[in-house]
């Protein structure tokens, strides 16, 4: 890695069923969950054909013996020997912030030994689903929904970091928001992003997600302002997304993925994975 080049930072989120059957946007449980496998492997031939590698976050359970849309274990297989990085998306889709304790612990053991059993190598890097927890006081980010609903004892960003690093993870995606950034956004009217160094959590190497979900025009933007950058520009998507309408769909990812490599290949900025950032920062 070169330390004066921006870095982009692509993850995919493997929800599978088991994330549809937790969905937590409007109406409830979904049924896009076999959605994610045919739309993983155009995905991958989309990658290849941009030279491009990726993070996939897969949910642990669907890497354990079974059928779709809950399972494949092989496909699992597949997207590492691709080249891509695996890590850790819990084991059945859990909302975080509710778990505590053992049942904290429980989901992140499982989900990363179900894919290290899977894959043949370790997972080191994990992606929290739905992007929560959102409550860091430390960097005045204060989720009022997440106390309401987990109650006092509700897991931050803090105790999931500190959790990971007990039970082997290094790398994690975080999704914090001060309340100074949120203030002057719901003044403005748009997101204020821009490039972000990596930052330490509790033992955890962190990289935050400054941009929104999918290849539209803000995340566009971003991925110009990471050519004039030397810190991380984090993006990312769904498979099961991106035959869908919005701003995952493959219309606007194709050319999102020529821009990335125009300016990776014009040495412009880096394309990295977690993996990589772990063993670039520790030397």
């Amino acid at each position: 890695m070169h330390e004066n080049l921006g870095t982009l930072l692509m993850f995919w989120d493997y929800d599978t069923q088991w994330g549809a059957d937790r969905s937590r946007s409007n109406g409830g449980p979904k049924t896009w969950g076999h959605l994610d496998f045919s739309n993983t492997e155009r995905l991958l031939d989309l990658l290849a054909a941009h030279s491009l590698t990726a993070c996939f976050a897969v949910v642990g359970a669907a890497a354990l013996p079974g059928v779709r849309p809950y399972h494949d274990p092989k496909q699992i297989k597949r997207i590492f020997d691709s080249g891509h990085e695996i890590a850790s998306h819990s084991f059945k889709h859990e909302w975080l912030p509710g778990l505590e304790g053992s049942a904290l612990i429980e989901t992140v053991r499982l989900s990363k030994d179900a894919l290290e059993q899977c894959i043949g190598a370790p997972v080191t890097c994990f992606v929290p689903p739905y992007n929560q927890p959102f409550d860091y006081a430390r960097r005045g980010s204060f989720s009022l929904s997440e106390r309401y609903q987990a109650g006092r004892k509700h897991t931050t960003v803090s105790v999931l970091c500190r959790t990971l690093y007990e039970t082997g993870y290094r790398f994690c995606r975080v999704a914090y928001r001060g309340w100074p950034l949120r203030a002057a956004e719901a003044i403005i009217g748009r997101r204020l992003d821009r490039p972000l160094p990596l930052e330490k959590i509790e033992g955890i190497w962190c990289a935050r997600l400054n941009a929104p979900c999918g290849f539209g025009r803000d995340t566009q933007s971003m991925l110009r302002a990471c050519s004039d950058s030397s810190n991380i520009v984090t993006v990312y998507g769904h498979p099961h997304s991106i035959t869908l309408q919005g701003a995952q769909n493959v219309r606007l990812l194709e050319p999102f993925l020529e821009q990335v490599n125009h300016l990776r290949t014009s040495n412009r900025i880096q394309v990295s994975r977690p993996e990589a950032i772990v063993r670039q920062v520790r030397q």
